[in-house]
């Protein structure tokens, strides 16, 4: 037997990291079974884990995705609900040959999808074997098997959350007020498992696993959705407040103000942290906002390495650096003592220990680097030719340039500002991230002539 489903489907629904998709029109059990078919022929792994999120699609789609790896030969340990970085943890810890996630992460309730790790929870991308086992499919080059692979459910909470916390030092812990907010999501069961070993007092919203997201679908990244956790955190007078996504492999930070904190200057703080460990190793940030994290990352004695933005080509890069931390602006952070993969519970994890250990609160720490390096934030347009827009710009700003690298869109920097414009991976979209050095003012006024020349070139 072979896939029989649409072509066209298939391309639509891989991407450059994952798998994702409406369901069931684009993803459904069928296209789930056979995924699991073609993972097992391009990998030939022996044992592998799988891992769901809380969407109502779940068992269906686990469901047949673990039958078309059992019939492929493939042993399935089943971990069950879970956030993305537990199916990383259980492949490194458990030495398996690979792991599986359903989650659409942030993505609207009607969505589905995969994330895929081989062995030692190396990541899985368009470049590094989606793409081949897309074209398994649309093409039909190979046979489904129909084999005995073996299930079993594996229960890995515990060893997770015990790893997590050797990975911390609770003794440097305060006894702070800590707001977390699940966002209905998959994070509160973990949380539960680490709160009665932390000193903190913990302050739960929308903490309850609910598939049709009451309270919307978590993606703290959205400006509209960090109002209600920074409400609480004023009404409480906590000294934190931490909100996830959907399957938590990010964090968002809000200091004892409810103020949100942009993931770029959390980078500079858990770099510091890490360069103190490990002095003089190497820290890798993406592209797109760069100058606060190589400031602090040289202060601290550590080496900057830039790197294209992307989970699986920040894993890559880690790798290949052996560093430490690395961290991007959308909030995923990496952790060498983590599989070299990123987790969105050991980022706040170490933020307390810093807290802690410092002495400060978190808007101390970062209320001078913000008047230093003020950015933007992203900024998203609608363009017809991206690749047209970006020619533009390097056309009209390339000559005043001091410097212009494209390893992940066009960044280009000058005496006292800096901007890097890429494009989407999903949408005909550009974004856009601006920033100065300690001129507010001329932040604003790049920012604005910038997007002007992106709305005048994109149409």
């Amino acid at each position: 037997m072979v896939f029989k489903g649409d072509p066209k489907n298939i391309e639509k629904i891989f991407k450059a990291y994952d798998v994702r998709g409406k369901v069931p029109s684009e993803l459904d059990g069928e296209v789930a079974y056979a995924i699991g078919q073609a993972y097992a022929a391009y990998t030939q792994a022996k044992r592998v884990c799988v891992g769901y999120d809380i969407r109502l699609s779940r068992e269906i789609i686990s469901g047949q995705l673990i039958a078309g790896l059992n019939d492929a030969g493939v042993d399935v340990d089943v971990i069950g609900e879970c956030g993305t970085e537990m199916v990383y943890f259980a492949t490194f810890f458990y030495k398996l040959d690979g792991g599986i996630m359903v989650t659409a992460s942030h993505n609207p309730a009607d969505y589905n999808g995969l994330k895929f790790v081989r062995e030692q929870a190396k990541p899985m991308s368009g470049e590094l074997g989606l793409n081949d086992m897309a074209n398994m499919l649309t093409q039909g080059k190979f046979e489904f098997k129909k084999l005995n692979g073996k299930k079993q459910t594996k229960a890995v909470m515990t060893d997770y959350s015990n790893y997590l916390l050797t990975l911390v030092n609770i003794e440097k812990m305060k006894p702070l007020r800590v707001v977390f907010n699940s966002g209905n999501g998959a994070a509160g069961k973990t949380l539960d498992a680490l709160e009665m070993r932390l000193p903190i007092h913990m302050v739960k919203m929308f903490h309850e696993a609910d598939g049709h997201f009451p309270n919307g679908v978590p993606n703290p990244l959205l400006k509209e959705n960090r109002k209600v956790t920074s409400e609480r955190v004023v009404q409480e007078k906590a000294d934190l407040g931490v909100a996830f996504d959907g399957d938590f492999d990010r964090c968002f930070f809000f200091d004892e103000h409810g103020e949100y904190v942009d993931s770029y200057y959390i980078i500079g703080i858990l770099a510091e942290r890490f360069l103190k460990k490990f002095p003089g190793e190497k820290i890798i940030y993406d592209p797109r906002v760069i100058w606060n994290s190589i400031d602090l990352i040289q202060k601290a004695g550590g080496i900057p390495v830039q790197n294209k933005s992307g989970h699986a080509f920040m894993k890559d890069g880690m790798r290949k650096s052996n560093a430490p931390y690395g961290g991007e602006m959308s909030a995923h952070h990496f952790f060498r003592d983590f599989g070299f993969c990123d987790s969105g519970m050991l980022p706040w994890l170490v933020m307390l220990e810093i807290l802690g250990e410092k002495n400060q609160s978190l808007s101390e720490m970062i209320g001078e680097r913000k008047k230093q390096f003020p950015i933007s934030g992203e900024i998203n347009s609608t363009v017809k030719d991206a690749t047209a827009v970006l020619a533009g710009l390097k056309k009209k700003y390339g000559a005043q340039a001091l410097s212009i690298d494209e390893i992940d869109g066009l960044s280009m920097a000058f005496e006292n500002f800096r901007f890097n414009v890429r494009a989407s991976n999903t949408e005909p979209l550009l974004r856009l991230n601006v920033e100065a050095r300690g001129d507010l003012s001329l932040l604003g006024k790049k920012t604005d002539e910038i997007l002007q020349d992106i709305q005048r070139l994109g149409h």
